[in-house]
C-alpha cells in the first residue's frame, strides 16, 4: 500500500508557497547519486548502523557510494527531507539499483540470502 501524502493543494494560501521545498538540494543530491551509483547508502555520523551497512557492502566487493548528513546534533532537518522523499523513517538507507531495500539488518539478510548481489546482476 502506497503512504499516504499530505495534498498540498488543502494548504493554506499563506503557507502554500512553503510546502515541500525544503533542502531540495539535499534531496536532488541523493536522488542523483541513487540513479548514478549501484549501491547508496545514506547515513549519519554517530550512527553505528550507517558504518555497519558500509561494511557490509564493503564486504561484499561492490562498490558503493556514501552520503552522510549530520549526526544526531545537526543537520536533522536535511534528513527529515531525505525520510520524506524516501518514506523510509530510520538511517541507514539502501539503495541498490535504484531500488530502497531498507536499513542495515534489511541490507544485512539481502546479503546471507544471495539477493543482493542477484539484484546487482540484473
Amino acid at each position: 500500500m502506497p503512504r499516504q501524502i499530505y495534498d498540498a493543494v488543502q494548504a493554506h494560501t499563506a503557507i502554500a508557497d512553503q510546502i515541500g521545498g525544503g533542502y531540495d538540494d539535499t534531496v536532488k543530491e541523493a536522488a542523483e547519486a541513487v540513479a548514478n551509483n549501484d549501491v547508496v547508502v545514506i547515513g549519519m555520523s554517530q550512527n553505528p548502523f550507517c558504518k555497519k551497512a558500509c561494511k557490509a557492502v564493503a564486504a561484499t566487493g561492490k562498490p558503493y557510494k556514501y552520503l552522510e548528513y549530520g549526526s544526531y546534533f545537526k543537520d536533522w532537518n536535511r534528513r527529515g527531507a531525505l525520510k520524506m522523499w524516501s518514506g523510509w523513517m530510520t538511517l541507514p538507507m539502501v539503495f541498490v539499483k535504484g531500488t530502497l531495500v531498507g536499513g542495515f539488518t534489511d541490507l544485512e539478510a539481502l546479503v546471507a540470502s544471495g539477493e543482493f548481489e542477484k539484484m546487482l546482476s540484473e
